[in-house]
């Protein structure tokens, strides 16, 4: 099934038009007729099965024919993930946590951050991209970068961790995590986070986690914990 978008569209849409951009990749890149059939989400977890009414390269109509509902996650997962220094590496961690099925993610900058500025629109790209691409109807938010210390004062819902590789007393990620529960997770730069910035994370309340016995780099540890998350809230507990 090949996904298209429509962030303006919801359960009482009957019929709805493409902007002229994606009318044009429809009709003259795919070749599209009227009558074709097109499935298409509003990223909230509808699904609309739509008919071509109007095959035009400016503006493509459809009629909308039947709305799915998708299931929403039982857990919210919030990935706070510091911006790495290869913009390659963080834009693999976006694809991939949207495909195995992320809900929040929030760029930050720490004190050890080697990137400190980040192309928010082609972040936005890379997901969507990522969302059509595993016919996925949740499409996962991203916010405004920000600092590590600003994200530490804001609340978050549920457990709130944070994975650093300083030799301290941590449980692993399965240990703590709950059925159905919120969780917000905290990964760090190449350089790990600083001491004080982990001594903040706890006193605001923030568990601290190990996501195995080897050190990973910042996009892999996103994965991984992005992974372990909806892994742990999908098998049997």
């Amino acid at each position: 099934m090949q996904l298209f978008f429509n962030p303006n569209i919801n359960e009482t849409t009957e019929s709805f038009s493409f902007d002229k951009e994606e009318s044009r990749h429809i009709i003259k890149v795919l070749r599209k007729k009227d009558a074709d059939i097109l499935h298409v989400t509003n990223g909230s977890g509808l699904l609309f099965e739509t008919q071509i009414t109007l095959a035009s390269d400016n503006k493509c109509i459809v009629e909308v024919l039947h709305i799915t509902n998708a299931e929403k996650p039982k857990f919210h997962l919030h990935l706070a993930v510091a911006p790495t220094k290869m913009n390659d590496r963080f834009e693999w961690f976006l694809e991939k946590a949207t495909e195995i099925g992320i809900q929040e993610i929030t760029p930050i900058f720490c004190d050890r951050s080697e990137r400190k500025v980040i192309n928010r629109d082609r972040f936005e790209k890379i997901i969507l991209s990522a969302m059509k691409q595993c016919n996925e109807t949740f499409l996962p938010k991203l916010n405004e970068a920000i600092s590590f210390k600003e994200f530490i004062k804001q609340k978050q819902n549920g457990l709130q961790l944070i994975a650093h590789c300083e030799e301290t007393d941590k449980k692993s990620l399965k240990e703590v995590l709950k059925p159905n529960e919120d969780v917000t997770i905290l990964i760090g730069p190449e350089g790990d986070f600083s001491e004080k910035e982990i001594a903040l994370a706890l006193e605001n309340n923030y568990k601290p986690v190990a996501l195995g016995n080897t050190r990973l780099r910042t996009e892999t540890a996103a994965v991984v914990a992005c992974h372990s998350v909806v892994f742990f809230n999908e098998v049997p507990n």
